[in-house]
């Protein structure tokens, strides 16, 4: 087993609120580890420590075994994000936006030409390489986000509700291709709000409330255990209490 994240006792306090609290788990290399809970939770702030966007307060934390508070630039070099928010360039068209990510990863000129018909190819955007922004629909600048999170070949993938807002088929067509990358040996941490994105797409998942880690395991184990039918009942079995209050 090689571990790729590795938490102990993590905290997170902003201006003396307590957002994650005393959390600790292991994310091995090859698998899609989820995050679930309600807003609020401490998931995507979890998240956020993991890839450098916000400061550790208490506990440690390691990616690929190195510190993210002194090798967060190393770090970064490794892993790829699909943030909530579209942060494309709406001023650039497609392969110029892929361009621009590419040169903060000093990658040649001539590899990002290959990645970019590359990656076009794989999320099926390859008739929209000269496409400004906002012409694409909901579901082609998502899949666009994940190609330009995976420019730097990225060895853990980061993607905090990657599908949000978007309709069935484009739901479907990004999780045929984050089933494809995982077949390729990708590791991945994912939050969502769709419970049967978490069926189907993770190994193992945490359930948060509160900023602590209520529930975790296997999602079909889970299932067994709080003898219920599905992933949903059981989020609502653990946290219900928390939603009604």
């Amino acid at each position: 087993m090689i571990v790729i994240v590795s938490a102990k006792n993590l905290v997170k306090r902003y201006n003396g609120l307590t957002a994650v609290d005393q959390v600790s788990f292991e994310i091995e290399r090859g698998e899609c580890f989820c995050f679930l809970g309600p807003n609020g939770a401490g998931k995507t702030t979890t998240m956020r420590m993991i890839y450098g966007f916000s400061p550790v307060t208490e506990g440690e934390l390691s990616v690929f075994g190195l510190s993210v508070d002194r090798d967060i630039r190393t770090i970064k070099q490794r892993i790829g994000v699909i943030p909530q928010e579209n942060s494309l360039d709406p001023d650039l068209n497609v392969v110029q936006n892929l361009t621009i990510y590419a040169r903060y990863f000093d990658i040649p000129r001539r590899d990002v030409e290959n990645r970019i018909t590359e990656l076009l190819g794989f999320f099926q955007l390859s008739d929209k390489r000269e496409e400004k922004i906002d012409r694409l629909s909901g579901g082609m600048k998502r899949r666009l986000i994940l190609a330009r999170a995976l420019m730097n070949r990225p060895e853990l993938l980061i993607l905090d509700e990657p599908t949000t807002g978007l309709d069935p088929q484009a739901r479907h067509l990004i999780w045929d291709r984050l089933k494809e990358l995982k077949t390729q040996g990708m590791t991945m941490i994912l939050t969502t709000h769709y419970m049967d994105e978490a069926m189907i797409l993770s190994d193992r998942l945490v359930i948060m409330d509160h900023g602590r880690i209520v529930e975790a395991g296997i999602p079909a184990a889970l299932v067994h255990k709080h003898g219920v039918n599905n992933l949903e009942e059981v989020f609502l079995k653990v946290v219900g209490r928390g939603l009604q209050e």
